[in-house]
């Protein structure tokens, strides 16, 4: 899984996937060559590497052992750590979504990782309980329609589905929109409570933490819910709700395609071929979900933009954990957090491989970006819930 050798990093993940769900558990080899797979050579398994276009060396067992021991050793940042558990995955995305239009669901795709589809009905009915990994498309848990009002408002997809969000909201017994998001981002925490993983990308991240600071206070204008934002919201946030983020403003101008001062987007000035972030190294042998959100073949990673682009360090919550920033910018674009039982990782931007993706744009094509560092980010959370539990240490 290093630079040079590996032909398509992203497929390997569904090599990966695709063993142990054939009742094969694997290692991943932490900071071995870019975190590296240590798969049984099964038939079958270099069957399927072929059909996938994914590159693989076969080696000896006694090659195999001296890799392990020089990985033990107390003088290298590495570690191993067995895959077993097959996750169950849900992708929080609307009816009629189609895989590209989210990276993560576009990154399954490509990399045959089977997941579910489900919404605010599913998770209002229970469903989170069939799942031990869920990740946010990217919503808007606010009830402001993804502040697309200014540009889109007479666009027939706009209203569509705002009159949509409205109905399924009556249809479960809400009076609006935001109160929908709000008892669907508290079962969102308590799934993550329980030792459910959340994986959430570009505005999934702020405005779910928005929804909770703003519990049982009006901040959405009246072209949103029928009546004006309550004055002062502000001041009545509560931050102590929140799971990441602490101290922010709110934006709630409809004009203004923004939420709040934790993203960066409108404030950073970075030139496109200057945009880039680094990721951390962390203790493999301590610090082992880090490491794993972390494996790549490259510590510094091209920037790209969304709605939200990257997090206001200085509004970050003490005890997350920074795992990518930029620190000429002084923002924060990967973190990671413990919350009760489970883990969350927010990652921020829409799309690692299309830098300034808008409405409209045509799918990204993966066969083009098959090494996508950007993308391993994404699905090195895919198999986070596949890591034996006992080896995990914060």
């Amino acid at each position: 899984m290093d630079e040079l050798s590996q032909r398509n990093h992203l497929k390997s993940y569904g090599i990966a996937y695709w063993t142990i769900k054939n009742h094969t558990p694997i290692e991943w080899l932490l900071n071995y060559r870019g975190g590296s797979f240590l798969i049984p050579a099964r038939d079958a398994v270099v069957r399927e590497c072929r059909i996938r276009g994914v590159s693989f060396e076969i080696l000896s067992s006694a090659q195999a052992e001296q890799i392990r021991t020089e990985i033990s050793s107390p003088a290298v940042n590495m570690d191993v750590v067995k895959l077993e558990v097959v996750p169950k995955i849900a992708v929080y995305t609307p009816p009629g979504s189609q895989p590209w239009d989210d990276a993560v669901t576009l990154a399954m795709e490509y990399a045959e990782i089977p997941y579910d589809k489900i919404y605010d009905r599913e998770i209002l009915e229970g469903k989170l309980k069939d799942y031990n990994w869920i990740h946010l498309h990217h919503e808007d848990f606010t009830g402001q329609y993804g502040k697309f009002y200014a540009a889109y408002r007479n666009a027939p997809w706009y209203i569509r589905q705002k009159n949509e969000l409205e109905s399924l909201a009556r249809s479960l017994g809400f009076a609006k929109v935001s109160q929908l998001k709000l008892a669907v981002v508290v079962k969102l925490k308590e799934f993550i409570e329980n030792g459910g993983y959340l994986f959430a990308m570009c505005s999934a991240t702020d405005s779910y933490d928005i929804a909770l600071a703003a519990a049982g206070i009006d901040i959405c204008e009246s072209m949103f819910d029928g009546d004006p934002a309550e004055p002062n919201y502000n001041s009545k946030l509560n931050f102590g709700n929140t799971l990441a983020f602490r101290n922010f403003t709110l934006s709630t101008n409809p004009y203004e395609y923004e939420y709040s001062d934790i993203d960066m987007t409108n404030v950073r000035r970075v030139e496109v071929e200057n945009d880039y972030f680094g990721l951390f190294e962390f203790s493999a042998k301590w610090d082992v979900i880090p490491t794993i959100l972390t494996q790549n073949h490259t510590r510094v990673i091209k920037g790209f933009m969304g709605q939200t682009t990257a997090f206001n360090r200085k509004l970050i919550k003490p005890g997350i954990v920074i795992l990518g920033e930029n620190k000429q910018l002084n923002e924060v674009r990967y973190l990671y957090g413990v919350h009760g039982k489970g883990f969350f990782t927010f990652y921020g931007g829409h799309d690692p491989e299309d830098y300034q993706h808008r409405v409209g744009d045509k799918p990204t094509d993966l066969d083009e970006h098959p090494n996508s560092p950007g993308y391993r980010l994404i699905l090195n959370n895919i198999l986070l819930p596949a890591a034996q539990r006992k080896k995990q240490k914060t």
